[in-house]
């Protein structure tokens, strides 16, 4: 398939297809501040209302709802009371499936993100979802927004990637799913498999 954003019928698939092509994407996001950017290099895909780690797994909510919408647009929710995370809704609408980035090598923006993060580590920098989020200075206020148009964008990847497979990780529901995937070698991942 060729992958191009001059339509949204490259999301409108299953999580489980989505993630894996998205690695090596770059993920934007332009503030006043400046811009902030980094290749995805590990995601997690969530299969809707039937599994059982999804948000969408007890039906819509006030907090899923752009879950249950068109694909290509950014859930973004609050975590532990910590952090939050950013997923890119994919399927058909109404499917409430997505994928979720865990991980990103920094590449715009990166004393910006060492600012934010008040963190020195480059590896450590945008290593985790809840990392990368604040490296790049996403909330809720990004909840909704079509990756199609700025100021947060997903641009394709040129070149293909390797990748590895392993089971979800931090989840404690269907966590036998192989549905990560993450770049083989890269350092920026959260955890080089579900194990370590």
């Amino acid at each position: 398939m060729t992958r191009t954003l001059t339509k949204q019928s490259f999301f409108a698939r299953p999580a489980t297809t989505v993630a894996p092509e998205l690695l090596g994407w770059t993920l934007v996001h332009d503030t006043p501040e400046g811009k902030t950017s980094g290749i995805i290099v590990e995601t997690e895909a969530y299969m809707g209302a039937d599994d059982a780690a999804s948000h969408a797994f007890r039906g819509p909510t006030p907090r899923t709802q752009v879950m249950f919408g068109p694909a290509g647009y950014a859930y973004i929710y609050f975590t532990y009371g910590m952090h939050y995370c950013i997923n890119v809704v994919t399927g058909k609408a109404g499917g409430a499936s997505a994928v979720l980035i865990r991980a990103l090598e920094p590449v715009e923006g990166i004393e910006l993100m060492h600012a934010r993060r008040g963190i020195e580590n480059l590896t450590q920098l945008t290593s985790g979802p809840g990392k990368l989020t604040q490296a790049l200075a996403l909330n809720k206020a990004q909840n909704g927004h079509d990756f199609l148009t700025p100021p947060l964008q997903l641009l394709p990847s040129t070149k293909p990637v390797k990748f590895e497979i392993s089971p979800r990780i931090g989840i404690r529901h269907a966590a036998d799913k192989p549905w990560r995937f993450y770049i083989k070698d890269s350092p920026y991942v959260s955890r080089r498999s579900a194990k370590n």
